[in-house]
């Protein structure tokens, strides 16, 4: 399984994924994989469980190893910088206070360069400032909860069907004589997309010696946001 997180460096403009390959093994004996990719070259920065045999993949971009049981992470790595990774979902905002000690709110999240894939899963975070009392929002889809201590707003999009713009939108309520906030919220978005691996990393072939039993095989790429932030 093939995990993506997506984050955002505090003031750069660029983003920078983190990619991961988790394996589920439930084989007997002592089996010795050997796992090709169609594209082993984007690779960079890699990270290898204590299995692996680093030597043949310096020589040959072969992942060799016997393989620990159960669940376990095999690799970490990011891509070269030739290879760009688009962001697949967007956020349009407009978050807006008032002298008056009143505000609006208008949020929407769309796919993007999902290469037709449905985006689930998908919850918002917005932390609002502490002067905010309370909101009146309409959400077009799924639920929205505030909570009046934290100041946190959660918008539970779920699934996005082909074709819809989820929005969220209404006033926010603040504290009399509270003066507007000095900057605007950073929503935090989560995210799925299955089965989607924006890395553009593709399994060849997986290949097991030392067994003379014919196990089943099988490969599952998700996007997954881990920590995607858009400064409004």
């Amino acid at each position: 399984m093939c995990h993506c997180q997506i984050g955002r460096r505090r003031g750069a403009k660029c983003f920078v994924p983190e990619f991961q390959v988790d394996c589920c093994i439930k084989l007997s004996g002592m089996p010795d994989l050997s796992l090709t990719f169609v594209n082993p070259r984007l690779f960079d920065d890699v990270s290898f469980h204590p299995c692996v045999r680093f030597r043949r993949w310096e020589s040959e971009r072969v992942l060799s190893f016997v393989p620990p049981d159960g669940n376990f992470r095999l690799m970490s790595y990011h891509i070269g910088s030739q290879s760009v990774v688009a962001v697949p979902v967007y956020v349009r905002h407009q978050i807006s206070f008032r002298e008056a000690g009143g505000g609006r709110l208008d949020i929407s999240i769309g796919p993007k360069q999902t290469m037709g894939k449905t985006v689930d899963e998908v919850i918002l975070e917005v932390p609002l400032c502490k002067t905010v009392l309370n909101v009146t929002l309409t959400a077009s889809q799924g639920k929205h909860s505030f909570d009046p201590v934290s100041k946190n707003l959660i918008w539970e999009v779920g699934r996005i069907e082909p074709g819809r713009l989820p929005n969220l939108r209404g006033s926010m309520a603040l504290q009399a004589g509270a003066p507007p906030p000095d900057a605007n919220p950073t929503i935090t978005v989560h995210f799925t997309i299955n089965p989607l691996a924006v890395s553009g990393l593709k399994v060849n072939r997986l290949d097991m010696y030392g067994e003379k039993y014919k196990p089943f095989k099988g490969v599952k790429y998700v996007t997954k946001a881990g920590r995607f932030q858009v400064r409004t």
